[in-house]
């Protein structure tokens, strides 16, 4: 069993959440290597981007990080309140945890810039989103990282995107460095991502 804590920033956008919560779901139910994914905020209800209002499982400072093989992180819009969150330094500290042990961060779009400013992409590879004049991107380079002209990159045990439309590629790279390309196959092919049917 694989554990995933799924952080949940006021605003976050709800797209970006559910490819997480979906593929590392299938892979708990068909795949070779149980998933499970804990949410987890800084406050007791969440209102998204696009207004749904959730109440994570949990707070995130009343979880033993060391219980957890990885962190997802989706991204969300500023107007909604996501910085608020996003940059608060606990949620800092818990990325450098993940970071220091080693473990897989995954970061959808903005949810690159808390992973940026909490210091571990420093030197490292990453990107975020690319539209609005590269805004982000700027600020995430001031954060210390090379900012790479690309969907997705991955840089050691650091997964980071340019927007929702890169949200199932991501979860499936994260899902991959958590078991196996096979079972990834398993979980495409269950999802109907990858048909086994001939044409």
């Amino acid at each position: 069993m694989k554990k995933v804590l799924l952080f949940l920033a006021q605003g976050f956008e709800e797209y970006e959440a559910a490819v997480f919560t979906d593929v590392l779901g299938w892979s708990r139910v068909v795949g070779d290597v149980p998933v499970e994914v804990v949410t987890a905020g800084l406050r007791p209800e969440i209102q998204c981007t696009w207004s749904l209002i959730v109440k994570p499982q949990a707070q995130l400072k009343d979880l033993d990080l060391a219980e957890f093989d990885a962190l997802a992180i989706p991204g969300g819009f500023q107007r909604a309140g996501f910085y608020e969150d996003a940059y608060h330094e606990d949620f800092l500290e818990a990325v450098r945890h993940f970071d220091k042990t080693g473990k897989p961060i995954a970061a959808i779009c903005v949810g690159a810039m808390p992973v940026g400013k909490s210091g571990v992409l420093t030197g490292r590879n990453a990107t975020t989103y690319h539209l609005v004049n590269a805004r982000r991107r700027k600020q995430l380079a001031e954060f210390g990282a090379v900012v790479l002209d690309q969907h997705v990159v991955v840089d050691r045990n650091i997964i980071t995107s340019t927007g929702p439309a890169t949200g199932l590629e991501v979860a499936f790279i994260l899902l991959e460095m958590l078991t196996t390309r096979e079972n990834v196959e398993k979980v495409q092919e269950a999802m109907a991502i990858i048909d086994p049917r001939p044409l």
